[in-house]
């Protein structure tokens, strides 16, 4: 009864933020073509021109959903969301370059990870498919999916994401240091968690697909 409970206010929490945001626009298809040379000359030394990064500390983007890495790129850009590497090379970017990455990174196929700490990932199954009663930290998967999928628009694709780079976001939410998710929905739930259920979590998502 308890994982149901927080899996529905983990639901209800989703549709209260749902319900508050503005509506998204009508996403363009982009031109995957067009962002070629950028990612071959700026995207592709962290994130693989394939969209799947050798660093942890660089996020995976193949098959992010187009319109998340348009909004990042826009946020970059204007600074709602801080970062020293990303505000230049976005602060380069038109809104249709935006958008033509998004096209481009979400054509990508991602390549399949396994987790490294079995004991952690076990953890972390619990907290992103139950959530946490009694802190009260919904399911990860009420809102990211059971497979880490995402949902478009709203929630981002997380499957097979680097643990270190998904660790590092979570307690950036935490801190306030990235705030940039709207309904503040994020950094709400971080400040419930405890950093070893981050690192569990972190774990978890780095080894789903």
């Amino acid at each position: 009864m308890k994982k149901q409970a927080v899996l529905l206010t983990g639901l209800l929490f989703a549709a209260t933020v749902w319900a508050n945001e503005p509506a998204a626009p009508a996403a363009a298809k982009g031109d995957a073509a067009k962002a070629q040379k950028i990612v071959n000359d700026v995207c592709g030394a962290c994130h693989g021109t394939d969209g799947n990064s050798t660093s942890p500390i660089y996020p995976n983007l193949a098959n992010q959903h187009p319109e998340y890495i348009a909004k990042q790129l826009s946020e970059f850009k204007s600074g709602a969301r801080r970062n020293a590497t990303m505000a230049p090379n976005a602060a380069k970017l038109s809104a249709e370059d935006m958008v033509n990455l998004g096209a481009y990174f979400t054509a990508q196929l991602p390549k399949v990870k396994q987790a490294k700490d079995a004991a952690l990932v076990a953890e972390g199954q619990k907290i992103y498919k139950g959530g946490n009663a009694g802190s009260g930290v919904p399911a990860c998967a009420s809102c990211h999916g059971p497979a880490g999928a995402g949902i478009p628009v709203q929630f981002p694709r997380l499957a097979g994401q680097h643990a270190k780079y998904v660790l590092t976001q979570l307690k950036n939410f935490r801190t306030g240091d990235r705030a940039n998710d709207g309904g503040k929905m994020m950094e709400t739930i971080a400040r419930k968690m405890t950093e070893q259920e981050m690192r569990a979590v972190a774990e978890y998502i780095s080894g789903l697909r």
